[in-house]
């Protein structure tokens, strides 16, 4: 089989769990890039959150935020973008404020990253792993026309199911995913990063038949689903890994190199 494109997502699968890139991994970016197939990093984060890793390991490719609701190419030009409205991401965070749940709140459209409370442990927390800053205040900030990427709602574990299913019941017309035991992603109806992978390989003329995949959570089981070589990282949880047969190493144990050299994307001599 022919290999045309390669997506991965970021946190559990590109980083290790001390949020690095490591060497192997990018032996292998750069040895696809030298082979005309792109590497995409696929994301729930948005874009500042994904330039401050390319900067340090000195690579570019293309990205998509938001779990599919931006797509921006090598040079960071928008290819696609599917947002919700200002005034329904109002909507949102007044249901969460006046149900009192335990969560912080964060609006995201194109670069802008909105919260309530900069000083909140959770804020605070998520910016020094993404390397942005928020700013504080409401989507009166944004533009009346502004394209709402996402609202990210980060939990308390002991509650996040519970949130998740009044979000749900609540905004039946958006698409809300857990992609951790804390976090909650809510997008427009319809955007998944399996979504975007077909967006993307329409609009390069790419066949999903050529299409490989790596992630770690439950945001990327659909989009593992979609292509034609997934590879489930060593570090999902054990309800996906009975979903998926091809796990790969974990993401301190180089799983994307390894992924790649088993299927012969990447030499299997030149190990890390």
């Amino acid at each position: 089989m022919g290999y045309g494109i390669v997506f991965s997502d970021v946190d559990g699968t590109l980083l290790n769990s001390r949020h690095q890139v490591l060497h192997g991994t990018l032996l292998a970016i750069r040895y696809l890039q030298q082979q005309e197939i792109p590497f995409v990093i696929i994301s729930a984060r948005s874009p500042s959150g994904i330039y401050p890793i390319q900067e340090e390991y000195h690579f570019k490719s293309p990205v998509i935020c938001y779990s599919g609701a931006l797509i921006l190419d090598e040079s960071r030009e928008i290819l696609y973008s599917k947002g919700f409205s200002r005034e329904l991401a109002k909507e949102v965070i007044n249901f969460i404020e006046k149900n009192q749940f335990d969560c912080s709140w964060n609006i995201y459209s194109l670069d802008t990253w909105i919260v309530k409370d900069r000083h909140d442990p959770r804020i605070v927390r998520e910016e020094n792993i993404v390397h942005a800053q928020a700013i504080e205040g409401t989507a009166d900030l944004l533009p009346e026309n502004a394209d709402i990427g996402k609202i990210l709602c980060m939990c308390h574990p002991d509650c996040i199911l519970d949130i998740e299913q009044k979000l749900n019941s609540a905004f039946p017309s958006l698409s809300i995913v857990k992609s951790s035991n804390i976090l909650l992603e809510i997008m427009e109806n319809g955007v998944t990063k399996s979504s975007a992978v077909k967006t993307l390989c329409r609009l390069w003329n790419i066949s999903l038949e050529s299409t490989v995949a790596f992630g770690d959570h439950y945001n990327d089981a659909e989009m593992l689903e979609t292509v034609a070589v997934p590879f489930l990282m060593g570090n999902a949880p054990e309800e996906l890994k009975h979903r998926f047969s091809s796990i790969t190493d974990n993401n301190d144990e180089e799983g994307i190199y390894h992924g790649l050299a088993k299927i012969g994307l990447v030499p299997a001599d030149r190990k890390p």
